[in-house]
Order: C-alpha cells, then structure tokens, then sequence
C-alpha cells in the first residue's frame, strides 16, 4: 500500500493505493492520526485502492470517529469491490461515500 497526503486550508487529503489490510492498515491509521490535528475536513481518496480487510474498515472507523468531533470525512473513489465490502458491512451507511 502507498500513501500520500496533501494539505490545504484545513482541508486534508490522503490518497491510498495497493491493499489495505492487516500488515498495511497501521501505516494509513499513523497517517491519518499524524496529519489530522490542523485538518477541519479529512478526504480519503481510495480511487487506486483495491482491497480492504476488516483491519482497513477499522482504519476507516477510527478516522470517521476522529473527524466527527471536527468538520467530517468523505470518502472518494471507490470501487466496485471495495464497495461490496463496504455495503455488507454496513459502513456504506455510516461513511459519507462520494
């Protein structure tokens, strides 16, 4: 998995590409709890991602719960599988998917 971020007027962005799972997972979480204490509004860009496990929808759990006590998160660029996972599970329903 690879990880980048940008930052703009409180605006933080990470874009993750590769599978995210039970190896890979702490890295996004270090990321996004590294980078978030300016960041009004977290994006995730998942557009190149192309797994998650349940270690990456806790990742994606922590942030949402990070960011709800600011200005929110978004996810973006999810794929078909990614989706599936996300819609069986039931973060598709708490996430805000875009």
């Amino acid at each position: 998995m690879q990880i980048s971020t940008k930052n703009e007027n409180g605006k933080l962005t990470i874009f993750v590409s590769g599978r995210m799972d039970t190896v890979s997972a702490p890295e996004l979480e270090q990321a996004i709890k590294s980078n978030i204490d300016d960041a009004q509004e977290l994006v995730l860009d998942l557009s190149e991602m192309s797994y998650t496990s349940s270690a990456g929808l806790r990742v994606l759990l922590v942030a949402h719960k990070l960011m709800s006590k600011k200005g929110g998160m978004t996810v973006t660029g999810v794929n078909e599988s990614v989706m599936e996972v996300l819609e069986i599970t039931g973060f598709s329903d708490i996430l805000d998917i875009k």
